[in-house]
């Protein structure tokens, strides 16, 4: 049986470099480390200005690789789709950025993903609740708002009835 190691880092998404963390841990197992990072570059590339995590499993015999990756967190990717660099310092009354609805879907998609949520509904609700304590609107609206409509079934056809993949 061969003797696995596993690197974990965290890096940028699409933009990892042989420099630290990874360079530094990678290159005394001797395997390509060019083409380890440019593996993690093309598995990261749609989380390009988050950090992501991802565990590097080098098999020491063979000195084959596989790279697993993380999905960053539902603050991580709602900045991201604000175009925003934080969130509010003071959440409730101040407001710092906007995401549409669609926005937020995507985003729960990912999360449920993560956090093995299989109901979409509830990873809505779930990243509405990051948006209330992070200042940012839904469509220029409160997310406390929307999360109200959320559960009354308001949006039931958006989340569950677009022709986005099950």
């Amino acid at each position: 049986m061969s003797k696995k190691q596993t690197i974990e880092a965290l890096v940028s998404g699409g933009a990892a470099t042989a420099g630290p963390p990874l360079g530094p841990a990678l290159g005394p197992l001797g395997i390509n480390v060019l083409a380890v990072i440019n593996r993690i570059n093309e598995l990261t590339k749609d989380f390009k200005g988050l950090k992501v995590p991802v565990k590097v499993i080098v098999d020491l015999d063979t000195k084959e690789f596989e790279v697993e990756v993380g999905i960053p967190t539902a603050s991580a990717l709602i900045l991201k789709e604000a175009g925003v660099e934080k969130g509010s310092s003071n959440p409730g009354s101040e407001f710092v950025g906007d995401i549409s609805f669609d926005q937020l879907i995507r985003v729960a998609r990912i999360i449920g993903q993560k956090t093995h949520i299989s109901d979409l509904k509830k990873a809505v609700l779930q990243v509405l609740g990051t948006c209330v304590s992070m200042g940012i609107t839904i469509d220029g609206s409160d997310p406390r708002d929307i999360t109200k409509k959320v559960k009354e079934g308001e949006y039931d056809q958006m989340i569950y009835g677009g022709a986005l993949d099950e």
